[in-house]
């Protein structure tokens, strides 16, 4: 969840700053000029809406080792480092990607996968994962983070949050000027406070309304590794183990048909905003190619 908010966050940091300095140089101005030039416009949201995601997967690995302090393991300490490294090699070469670099950092159950590319990711799990699973429950996060690489789910995140910023800054400037049309005395204006309150108010509604969508796209990236990890392994029930585990959960006990009853670890309209699906249906969906 850190390393998504830490996405998104970036994110939006330098769609702000870069539509502050843009602004400030004339060019929403010139956008507007006698009337609203759409192509340019569009072009100046792709800049914006993709710088923003572009930085944040470039800067992923080195954001997710100081937000979390993950220390990389060059040369294994430890016996449990060493099968780390070994159990990380050879799940990589199972998903036909180049070794990742593998790390531990101290916190609850938790594990990442992170990197610019497949061939320069970042496999991370925490201290209490390791001190709470057994070796076959460990081994199946790792599958499923090496699944995530393999996807290549970094770069399709970013591809998914670059368009959507890009809708995002293209639709709060035409809001944005239409409303500063019809508010100014100056027919010919678009670019009038109006235009200013509304882009930002507008950026704000139009960026939860994005967040939902990302949100959505992560969850459903969440049951492909799920199933990754489950084909790495040659069988789901490790995988539905270790979930069951991180629930704190039996697998025997779900219910049938739980899947379809829209249990969520978010209550009601923050479910939307959920990055994971529930473990409940991650196990059910596991059981289904069982």
């Amino acid at each position: 969840m850190k390393r998504i908010f830490l996405f998104i966050a970036t994110n939006i940091a330098v769609i702000a700053v870069m539509s502050v300095v843009l602004s400030l140089l004339g060019v929403d101005r010139f956008i507007s000029q006698a009337g609203l030039n759409l192509p340019m416009l569009l072009v100046f949201s792709l800049v914006v809406g993709f710088t923003g995601s572009i930085i944040s997967l470039l800067i992923s690995k080195p954001m997710a080792k100081w937000s979390t302090g993950a220390r990389v393991i060059d040369a294994p300490s430890s016996s449990t480092e060493l099968w780390l490294i070994d159990s990380v090699r050879k799940l990589s070469q199972r998903a036909g990607i180049a070794m990742p670099e593998v790390a531990v950092y101290d916190g609850e159950p938790n594990a990442f996968a992170t990197g610019a590319s497949r061939n320069a990711a970042l496999v991370a799990v925490s201290t209490g994962l390791l001190q709470s699973m057994t070796k076959e429950e460990v081994e199946a996060v790792l599958a499923h983070e090496v699944a995530h690489v393999a996807n290549g789910d970094m770069v399709t995140m970013t591809l998914v949050q670059g368009v959507v910023n890009t809708f995002v800054v293209f639709l709060s400037r035409v809001v944005g000027y239409f409303v500063d049309r019809a508010i100014s005395k100056d027919n010919n204006s678009g670019q009038g406070i109006g235009y200013t309150v509304t882009v930002i108010v507008s950026q704000i509604v139009f960026g939860i309304a994005a967040s939902v969508i990302v949100a959505w796209f992560s969850r459903h990236r969440e049951f492909r590794a799920d199933a990754g990890a489950a084909k790495l392994l040659g069988s789901p029930q490790p995988m539905m183990n270790a979930l069951a585990r991180l629930g704190g959960i039996a697998p025997s006990s779900l219910p049938e048909g739980m899947a379809s009853m829209g249990i969520s670890d978010k209550p009601g309209f923050m479910s939307l905003f959920s990055s994971h699906p529930p473990i409940e249906q991650r196990i059910a969906a596991l059981r289904s190619i069982q």
